[in-house]
């Protein structure tokens, strides 16, 4: 069966902000990622997904700087920085960035996680969640602003002795924090311990402190894991007004093909570490490689599991 007559690219024609090219993965004799190239637009929400042992975590550590690449790039471009010329002029030295205009554009490959997350501003969430438990809701978000705490403080010094431009740069922590909370309703809960939270909130606030790094890319590993469908339905209408009202791009990984359907401007899917699909969600749900793929059948027998999906 021919792929479905529908555009995989409508609508998908906004500029990159990540590009992944020829990225692979080795694990000893193991191959995790295998030569996978994909874009993910500036401005919207792409998913990434396939079945269990796809390679999509193993993606993600790349770009977060938690592997090394075998091979591939992974360029950021960040502030309306364009691919072109610029980046295979980066390529061929030993930086790690170069500004461009008004942006920058990051070698993500070469950087460890640190600078990701703070120079080229990608920020990430876990499958398991990881919140400071014993600490308060409000201090789990204040405590993600600490790259410029720490530069308004001198690196200690000024907030040792309280200087107004630490006061003042806490201060602006604090409020970035409680507007954060109250926009997904926790703003009465600020004081309690963050572990004390129903898990739903807590997927959400661990969502909201990765936002407070100020990122201009946001990795979300399954944020819908465990939720029931209220939950669900909550987690989409913050990560559709992160997009819309905070201009951050999304990728994501993700099980709950409800959520991803619904929210998703771009799918990615893998199989075995390699890109079998990709477009928008209308093309990716009728596309018989990934229905064969998600049932688990043999290349020839696409047609029949394609047939089965339609009954």
């Amino acid at each position: 069966m021919a792929a479905p007559a529908i555009d995989p690219n409508a609508g998908l024609d906004a500029e990159p902000i990540l590009r992944v090219e020829h990225l692979t993965m080795r694990f000893g004799g193991l191959v995790a990622v295998n030569d996978l190239s994909f874009d993910v637009a500036r401005g919207q929400i792409t998913a990434l997904i396939g079945p269990n042992g796809a390679g999509k975590t193993t993606v993600f550590n790349c770009i977060t700087g938690f592997y090394k690449p075998s091979s591939g790039r992974i360029v950021l471009m960040s502030d309306g920085a364009l691919p072109g010329p610029a980046i295979d002029a980066l390529t061929d030295t030993s930086m790690r960035s170069r500004r461009v205009g008004d942006g920058g554009i990051y070698l993500l490959e070469r950087m460890p996680d640190s600078e990701i997350a703070a120079q080229a501003r990608v920020a990430r969430t876990f499958q398991n969640i990881r919140l400071f438990t014993g600490m308060t809701v409000l201090e789990n978000l204040i405590v993600a602003q600490h790259n410029w705490l720490n530069r308004a403080s001198g690196y200690s010094l000024l907030g040792l002795v309280g200087a107004k431009s630490f006061r003042d740069a806490e201060a602006r922590a604090v409020e970035i924090a409680v507007a954060w909370l109250d926009r997904i309703g926790l703003k009465g809960r600020a004081d309690d311990p963050a572990g004390a939270l129903p898990y739903g909130d807590q997927r959400r606030l661990e969502i909201v402190r990765a936002m407070c790094t100020g990122p201009v890319l946001l990795c979300l590993d399954e944020p819908a894991a465990g939720l029931n469908p209220r939950e669900s339905a909550e987690l989409n209408e913050l990560l559709l007004s992160i997009r819309d009202s905070n201009g951050t791009s999304l990728l994501l990984i993700e099980h709950d093909m409800s959520v991803v359907m619904e929210i998703s401007d771009h799918i990615i899917v893998l199989e075995y570490g390699k890109k079998i699909s990709d477009g928008t969600p209308e093309y990716i749900k009728n596309d018989p490689k990934v229905i064969a793929a998600y049932l688990g059948v043999e290349d020839e027998e696409v047609d029949d599991a394609a047939a089965e999906l339609d009954q």
